[in-house]
C-alpha cells in the first residue's frame, strides 16, 4: 500500500482554526475544523488505509489556503476552481461533484441533490456521502438542507453551517 504524504496548514477563520491538507501537486485532500481533527483522521484512514497517510507541516502557504482566506474575506467564488483529489466510492464522488455545482448563496435539499445525480430514491445514501465529504466548504456540503428548509447535519456543527450560509448569502453575486 502506498504512503501518501500531505502538507498540513492551520488557518485562522472567523469560525475557528481550520485544517487544510494538500498533496505535492497542490490538490486538496482534506479540509476540516481543528476541533474535528479526529474525524478528519478517521476519514483519511477510510479513504487511503490505516497507515497510508503521513502528515507534515506545510513549508509555505498553499493556493488552497490563500483561496480559503479569500473566501472568508468575502470572495465566495475564490474556492470554486480549487483542485481536489479524493478517494471514496464512485457514488460518493458523484455526490461530491454534484455538490460543487451548488452556487454560493444557494441551497438544495438532499432530495433535490439525489435527483440531480439521477438517483431520486437514494436520498439517505446522498446524505451519507455528504457526511463523508473530506473537503468541506470547497465541496460545499453545508449548502444541503432538509426538505422543509431546516438546517440539518453539518459535521462542523450547525452554528458553522448557519454562519457559512449567511456569509455566502451576503457575499455572493445576485
Amino acid at each position: 500500500m502506498p504512503i501518501h504524504t500531505f502538507s498540513l496548514e492551520r488557518v485562522a477563520t472567523p469560525l475557528g482554526q481550520m485544517l487544510v491538507l494538500t498533496d505535492s501537486q497542490q490538490c486538496l485532500r482534506a479540509v476540516d475544523w481543528e476541533d474535528y481533527e479526529t474525524r478528519m483522521v478517521t476519514l483519511l484512514r477510510r479513504q487511503y488505509g490505516k497507515d497510508a497517510v503521513q502528515v507534515r507541516d506545510a513549508a509555505g502557504p498553499s493556493a488552497a489556503r490563500r483561496a480559503l482566506e479569500a473566501y472568508f474575506d468575502g470572495d465566495v467564488a475564490a474556492i470554486n476552481g480549487l483542485p481536489v483529489a479524493l478517494g471514496g466510492t464512485d457514488f460518493q464522488r458523484q455526490v461530491w461533484q454534484a455538490l460543487r455545482g451548488i452556487a454560493g448563496g444557494q441551497t438544495v435539499s438532499y432530495g433535490v441533490l439525489a435527483g440531480r445525480i439521477e438517483r431520486p430514491s437514494a436520498v439517505r445514501a446522498v446524505g451519507l456521502a455528504n457526511g463523508a465529504n473530506p473537503v468541506g466548504i470547497v465541496i460545499p456540503c453545508h449548502r444541503v438542507i432538509g426538505a422543509n428548509a431546516s438546517l440539518t447535519g453539518y459535521g462542523g456543527g450547525l452554528h458553522r453551517k448557519r454562519w457559512l450560509l449567511e456569509h455566502e448569502a451576503r457575499h455572493s453575486a445576485p
